[in-house]
């Protein structure tokens, strides 16, 4: 075993055989990973992960090995490392730094751990891997080729550094590949934040009026199953096409300060912070559920909410009751943190299959692409084709080509109404 930090050891069979079921629901990544067997298009390279340490990141870890790299991988949210899997990765020989529940200094810790490894390629989710190596490890800045960033909430991270010109090495935004936001932020998000709530509360979600904050991909899922099991959707936006959208995709659609008192259930998916302040907190109906799917726990405001309690308590694993100054209460579900990896079990393997094979791919497309300038690239337009064609093939679906009068039709303008 390589150099770890787990949370027992003992956890890799059973990590095993999460792994083992994750990757027979996987099959674009299991395709990748027979070529990379072959080809071995990552020799050398020292990849150095900052995501979420499930067994679907550890399909994807096998496969970047497949290929000739090395990795160290460390947990991109304090409560989302499925310990069982963190401890298989070591037994396998990955450099792991992961444990369910670190510390803010821990989670710190960790991912100095990773960049102790010197890596040559950067996988991040949500960027923190990236600003740590830009701020406080920047005498390994050299030596990085390029990385790739999963979330909407890390590109924009990355896009402001490299607007500012902080940004000293070229990453690509997988987060915006077709074959990913719209599939993982919108079917994925949407199914395992519902399952994080049930799995949390066990309430019916029929009937509850069921506040969603956001209309971007991630929220447009969830406010699509939460319909879809009976809730009335309401949606809360700034942006003005958004919330149009939302308008016409049948919701109810008003600013948070009139929805607080409305709600049943809130659910924040912006990317921002604060969206839920202490103002919204003291409308809320007594016994209203409070569940955050953005990617920090910044979006409910935690202080705000410690400020106007008088006491709390945890009713039960990832759900914690606050007893407000009024008298209501109100239930805080996973610390505010993601519902759906920490009450959950993050997005379903089917979903992941696409965005990892994205990364794989991604990697692979830095390492035969060296002279890359800095800036933050969309995953180049044939790998997103790609993955969508080795999808529909390991479903065994079959569709249409064009016949090449029709290719010279649409890559021509002579034709016109006859």
């Amino acid at each position: 075993m390589s150099d770890h930090k787990v949370k027992d050891i003992k956890l890799a069979n059973e990590g095993s055989l999460l792994v083992d079921w994750a990757s027979k629901h996987m099959p674009v990544l299991s395709q990748i990973k027979q070529r990379f067997i072959d080809e071995k298009p990552l020799k050398d390279l020292m990849i150095g992960a900052c995501l979420h340490v499930t067994k679907e990141t550890a399909v994807l870890v096998d496969v970047l090995r497949a290929g000739g790299a090395k990795v160290a991988v460390c947990g991109s949210n304090p409560l989302s490392t499925q310990d069982e899997v963190a401890a298989f990765l070591a037994k396998s020989g990955v450099s792991v730094y992961a444990w369910r529940g670190e510390t803010t200094d821990e989670y710190y810790w960790c991912l100095n751990k990773v960049i102790d490894q010197k890596p040559t390629i950067t996988l991040d989710d949500g960027a923190d891997l990236v600003s740590t190596i830009h701020t406080s490890r920047r005498e390994l800045l050299d030596a990085v080729k390029g990385g790739t960033e999963e979330t909407t909430t890390g590109v924009i991270r990355l896009r402001a550094m490299n607007q500012k010109g902080n940004l000293k090495y070229p990453i690509i935004a997988v987060n915006d590949a077709y074959t990913k936001y719209l599939f993982d932020n919108r079917y994925g998000t949407g199914q395992s934040t519902i399952d994080g709530i049930l799995r949390a509360t066990n309430v019916l979600i029929a009937g509850k009026r069921f506040v969603v904050c956001g209309y971007g991909w991630c929220a447009r899922g969830i406010a699509l199953r939460a319909k879809g099991l009976g809730a009335n959707v309401i949606v809360t936006e700034v942006n003005p096409l958004r919330a149009l959208e939302a308008v016409m995709d049948g919701f109810q659609v008003m600013p948070i300060s009139d929805a607080a008192e409305q709600g049943d259930i809130f659910v924040t998916a912006t990317g921002n912070l604060n969206v839920i302040r202490k103002e919204h907190l003291l409308k809320m109906r007594d016994g209203a559920l409070l569940a955050n799917s953005g990617h920090f726990n910044v979006e409910i405001s935690l202080p705000d909410l410690e400020q106007i309690s008088v006491s709390k308590r945890i009713m039960r694993p990832n759900l914690e009751e606050y007893t407000l100054k009024n008298g209501r209460k109100l239930y805080l579900l996973a610390e505010g943190r993601l519902v759906n990896l920490a009450s959950a079990e993050g997005h379903p393997s089917e979903v992941m299959d696409m965005s990892f094979s994205n990364q794989a791919l991604c990697v692979e497309y830095l390492a035969k692409n060296p002279q890359l300038k800095v800036g933050v690239y969309g995953v180049p337009k044939e790998i997103d084709e790609l993955v969508a064609r080795l999808k529909l093939s390991g479903m065994g679906v079959k569709i249409d080509e064009m016949t090449e009068e029709q290719r010279k039709y649409v890559s021509s303008w002579e034709a016109g109404t006859t």
